[in-house]
């Protein structure tokens, strides 16, 4: 999994072509430290088929805000730089994030 800051965020989920995955999560969050694994487990589950990455919102207020990621955590699907789909907060669940990507994968 990709770890994507303010720096690199729009050339690898805004310019990249096809799906890519967002994991956005901060320090203080435990639901998303406990989410983690899913995420990482369904990363190498969709391998060649969805490129996954997380960005730390802590650092990157300003670029989350700009996304509309208004609460945590918020796992959000791009198809070729658009926002596609989301789930946040308490939808963020293993089972939720990956019927959002055989959703989108069609």
């Amino acid at each position: 999994m990709l770890s994507v800051d303010k720096s690199t965020f729009e050339n690898e989920v805004l310019k990249a072509e096809g799906f890519v995955l967002v994991d956005y999560w901060s320090d203080g969050c435990e639901p998303c430290k406990a989410l983690m694994p899913d995420v990482e487990e369904l990363a190498t589950k969709y391998e060649g088929k969805v490129k996954f990455c997380k960005l730390n919102t802590t650092k990157a207020r300003r670029l989350a805000i700009s996304q509309r990621v208004l609460g945590l955590p918020t796992i959000a699907i791009y198809k070729d730089g658009e926002k596609v789909a989301e789930v946040t907060k308490d939808d963020a669940n293993r089972d939720s994030i990956e019927k959002m990507i055989e959703n989108n994968l069609g």
